[in-house]
């Protein structure tokens, strides 16, 4: 009988466990941004930031062969990121701000707080239902 921790790396070499990770990962980030952005909710001139969308987070990502796939090996290259450059992923929103100058509208952090809680149940049960599916299958062989 195979340990778990071998099915583990091996489930890690699929693109769906990978995306899926990634996919909990930035729900996570934003989870924590958004807690950020409550926190600061009184601090004068503080600006209510955001991550931008998994898809986009997820298509950028180098690791992930981002970035068209293409790579700038020098300064003088016109198409693709140079090596260690990504973006940034956390934004600046362009709420209206109250008269201290603040940005963070705790309704619209609410509704981000659950859309994050949503994206990490999303992946959760992508990773759940994969796992299942390859493990009926390995059964069956």
């Amino acid at each position: 009988m195979k340990s778990h921790e071998g099915e583990t790396r091996m489930f890690e070499k699929l693109e769906l466990f990978r995306m899926s990770h990634a996919m909990a990962v930035h729900a996570g980030q934003k989870q924590a941004v958004t807690a950020q952005n409550v926190a600061n909710s009184d601090t004068p001139d503080f600006k209510a930031k955001d991550l931008i969308a998994f898809s986009d987070a997820y298509r950028l990502d180098p690791s992930n062969g981002g970035w068209g796939s293409q790579k700038a090996t020098r300064q003088t290259h016109i198409h693709g990121a140079a090596a260690g450059q990504t973006p940034d992923p956390i934004v600046d929103e362009n709420g209206v701000g109250s008269p201290n100058g603040n940005t963070v509208s705790l309704e619209n952090e609410m509704l981000k707080s659950l859309d994050a809680k949503r994206q990490h149940d999303r992946a959760l049960a992508i990773y759940k239902s994969s796992l299942s599916i390859l493990r009926a299958t390995l059964s069956r062989s």
